[in-house]
């Protein structure tokens, strides 16, 4: 099916968006915090994906692709760091709204990010050689760090929030790695990665999503302000 990476995107976009009208929660009103904050982190993203992509590390399956290209990425691509951080940042703040009380305490946030760093700082180094491990989990080092040393509120319940993003990340990420279907419509170099996978998704994508996600709740918390 040669949309099938479009109708992804589409299908992860339609239910938040239009939950976003809802009144009680009215998530509408915070648009322009949210689309400014995804255009900023996104284009950090696509420069990052333009650059792994150029040197082998990811590709993309013409098989599942429109065939629209701008620098080198498909158009689903562009679409997907609109999409996919649109549809997490909706759960995550409608996490926060319908259940206010869902949080970790502050010794709870230490601990977990301390035993994160310092795991995650035994894999970086050892795998200075693999570009996608070594970058994508030294950026979540300094993520984890910032939150850690500045005791950022957002992350006592994006910790929770992130495992329950996790859900349909696992649906979308798995049919984009070739889960449910006879091909990858986004292959992976493993020269690059751990080669250790989720099911069909290399482990480095769990981090890449926290990424991209706290980096958004972070600067749609400040833009609020």
């Amino acid at each position: 099916m040669s949309s099938l990476y479009l109708i992804v995107n589409i299908a992860s976009l339609s239910v938040p968006l239009i939950y976003s009208f809802e009144k009680r929660m009215h998530f509408i009103q915070w648009w322009k915090e949210v689309f400014l904050s995804i255009l900023i982190v996104g284009t950090f993203f696509i420069l990052w994906d333009v650059i792994f992509t150029d040197l082998g590390v990811w590709g993309f399956n013409r098989k599942y692709l429109v065939g629209i290209t701008a620098i080198n990425l498909p158009i689903e691509e562009w679409l997907f760091f609109i999409c996919i951080p649109y549809a997490s940042i909706f759960t995550h703040y409608a996490v926060i709204y319908f259940y206010p009380q869902f949080k970790l305490e502050t010794t709870a946030i230490k601990i977990i990010s301390g035993v994160l760093i310092t795991f995650l700082l035994m894999v970086v180094i050892f795998n200075v050689d693999k570009k996608y491990t070594f970058y994508n989990f030294t950026l979540l080092i300094v993520l984890l760090l910032y939150g850690f040393f500045k005791n950022d509120k957002s992350i006592k319940i994006f910790y929770l929030t992130f495992c329950i993003i996790l859900i349909p990340f696992f649906l979308v990420n798995g049919i984009l790695t070739g889960s449910f279907i006879d091909e990858q419509i986004v292959w992976y170099n493993d020269a690059e990665n751990l080669g250790i996978r989720l099911f069909t998704i290399p482990i480095e994508d769990v981090g890449y999503a926290f990424n991209l996600l706290y980096m958004n709740i972070l600067l749609i918390e400040k833009l609020k302000k």
